[in-house]
């Protein structure tokens, strides 16, 4: 049970009216997917009430766009050369090799820059842009400089690749106005037409230099924290430099301009050209060939015929944007008689509590769950803090939160809240319960890749295990191992008792336990999780994925020992210290929790971008 957990709020009465004013729809996103049922009330949460605080969008179009599509950033952050490279020990062929396919970039740059001045109507826009060219010959000069630096041999100029080719031909067709909805290159009467196809080449250019500024200061920060010479620095140096960063900027506050006058639909355009972009860059650093092992992904590491990837994870607010106590909750509530209103005869053999009532029940529930939450995380900070990992420790500190989980359960189902549900609308709510992006999509290349001999288990305090099933099977996995508590029913209606299975940190860890303890093969097992529920299986796992900022998750780790290390630094170091022709090797109870902030990383660290 979570009625309440950390950066997290229990359900209250100005919440509540968020989730269910059917008059809101402008206003708050749903936390349900859309559905026709005109019976069912879509479940909705106020942008006051998450983490993190929506304000105003007062960013220009170019920076709304990298924003949207941060998930390619991060995709190209975890390529097997990205990752080589920010370890430095990247092989020299390899980079010379990119760097090859790189003066192919920066030769259609130069031409796409020039096509855009002739198209650009204003004086100003033909300045910046041709400042720009001037800067993108400029690097094709630095690019000789590289070349000298590390001794690359490129006299015999490399024929571009198919990432390559893709990306300068869908840039040099942007570039001639070669886009849907657009007159072709000699039809462009207009100067608003020949503007447009100005925008269209920026939008298509942008997000190419954002990356890369974006990369530089991600393997500069790591080359400042080691504070050692890095083979590939002058590189490094360069994309994260001020000069640079100012380029992009320029770039795109002449997007921004250039947009200012296009309409809804053209804007979609740009929007689509930009996320192109995006996928195409992606594609161009995953098609540089690495002649050495990489620590990713795992599943390149992984032999199906010798063990079994084990893959746990929890499911609230690891998976979903909601807890699932706050649905069940309000399912109940809305869906309770008013003190008002006879109950219908197929309701007579469970009497429920009036909604009034129950919403009060619920807040005095999640106000004493807080309260009491937070007592049981100061009193497991008591003694002094650790100097080394103390496993014991914590599961010892950790058996006074499973009590108090227990205690708080047993108040739910003496109180009756949940007495009365209906089956088939939990199953709707599953349906429609909006999982973090993308979570279902890593779960679904998981379990259908048949060559993976992957195993995936759900581990959860939810009181439901239909509402988790239900989520799944909506996106097409219907062989998910749910370990959750189940509700009780008489016919299709809750009685209000809970099938108590998974309360707590050591029930949770049981399960773990005894569902390796049943498989016949050697296992490699990560888990994913967010809170101080999931920290001992994540801790016995070989790998422990922290996903989300739960501060007490953190000050109850750090005061055992445990240390939390950022993923990607993770496994570059872990590329940095690799000996060729040895395994990565991963092991349990060492410690070390390694930290994400989405499922993009989780995926491309096991899976692969």
């Amino acid at each position: 049970m979570r009625l309440f957990f950390n950066n997290r709020i229990p359900i209250n009465n100005s919440i509540r009216s968020a989730f269910f004013n059917s008059n809101s729809t402008r206003r708050y996103p749903s936390l349900l997917k859309n559905h026709n049922n005109p019976n069912f009330v879509l479940v909705r949460i106020s942008s006051s009430s998450m983490a993190t605080t929506s304000k105003p969008n007062e960013e220009g179009t170019a920076k709304r766009f990298w924003d949207k599509f941060s998930k390619e950033s991060i995709l190209t952050l975890y390529t097997p050369f990205v990752v080589s490279l920010a370890s430095g020990n990247l092989k020299i062929d390899a980079f010379g090799h990119y760097i090859a396919q790189d003066v192919h970039f920066f030769k259609c740059f130069a031409q796409a820059y020039e096509l855009a001045e002739d198209c650009a109507d204003d004086d100003d826009a033909k300045v910046s842009i041709l400042e720009l060219r001037k800067r993108v010959i400029e690097e094709l000069k630095q690019h000789g400089s590289f070349v000298q630096e590390w001794g690359l041999d490129l006299s015999n100029e490399t024929a571009p690749n198919a990432a390559t080719v893709k990306y300068t031909n869908f840039l040099l067709a942007t570039a001639s106005g070669k886009v849907e909805g657009v007159k072709g290159p000699g039809e462009l009467a207009t100067p608003f037409e020949r503007t447009k196809v100005a925008a269209y080449t920026l939008g298509a250019m942008a997000p190419c230099m954002r990356l890369y500024v974006f990369l530089g200061k991600e393997l500069k920060s790591l080359v400042d924290a080691n504070d050692d010479k890095h083979p590939y620095e002058k590189w490094i140096d360069k994309y994260s430099s001020e000069a640079y960063q100012a380029a992009m900027l320029q770039t795109e506050d002449l997007l921004d301009k250039l947009s200012v006058s296009l309409t809804g639909e053209e804007l979609d355009t740009m929007q689509k050209l930009y996320h192109q972009a995006l996928k195409l860059e992606m594609e161009f650093f995953l098609a540089q060939p690495v002649d050495q092992q990489t620590v990713l992904p795992l599943s390149k590491q992984h032999i199906p015929a010798e063990h079994r990837l084990m893959i746990f994870s929890d499911f609230d607010l690891t998976c979903t944007v909601v807890d699932s106590s706050a649905i069940l909750a309000e399912i109940a509530i809305v869906t309770a008689p008013k003190s008002d209103q006879s109950q219908p005869e197929s309701q007579s053999q469970i009497a429920r509590i009036p909604s009034v009532d129950l919403r009060n029940t619920w807040e005095v529930l999640s106000r004493q769950y807080s309260e009491e939450y937070e007592q049981c995380t100061e009193s497991m900070l008591a003694n002094e803090k650790v100097e080394s990992f103390d496993y014991e420790g914590l599961k010892k500190a950790l058996e006074q939160l499973s009590g108090f989980e227990r205690r708080a359960n047993t108040r739910v189902i003496e109180s009756e809240v949940l007495k009365g549900l209906n089956l088939e609308d939990i199953k709707r709510a599953g349906e429609r319960l909006i999982l973090h992006d993308g979570c279902m999509r890593f779960f679904q290349s998981v379990t259908k890749n048949e060559n993976l001999n992957a195993n995936v288990h759900v581990l959860s305090y939810c009181w439901c295990g239909d509402l988790i099933r239900s989520a799944f099977s909506s996106g097409g996995l219907h062989t998910m191992h749910v370990h959750a508590n189940e509700l009780e029913y008489e016919g299709s209606l809750s009685t209000g008792e809970i099938v108590k299975k998974v309360e707590s940190p050591i029930d949770k860890l049981q399960a773990f336990t005894n569902i390796l303890g049943k498989s016949d093969k050697t296992n490699l097992t990560i888990y994913i999780g967010d809170s101080v529920g999931d920290l001992l299986c994540l801790l016995e796992a070989d790998i422990g994925i922290v996903i989300g900022s739960s501060s007490s998750l953190r000050r109850i780790g750090t005061h055992f020992g445990v240390s939390f290390i950022p993923l990607f630094p993770g496994l570059v170091k872990k590329q940095k210290e690799h000996a060729e022709g040895s395994p990565f090797s991963w092991k349990a109870l060492s410690g070390v929790l390694y930290t994400v902030s989405s499922w993009a990383e989780v995926h491309s660290f096991i899976i692969g971008s």
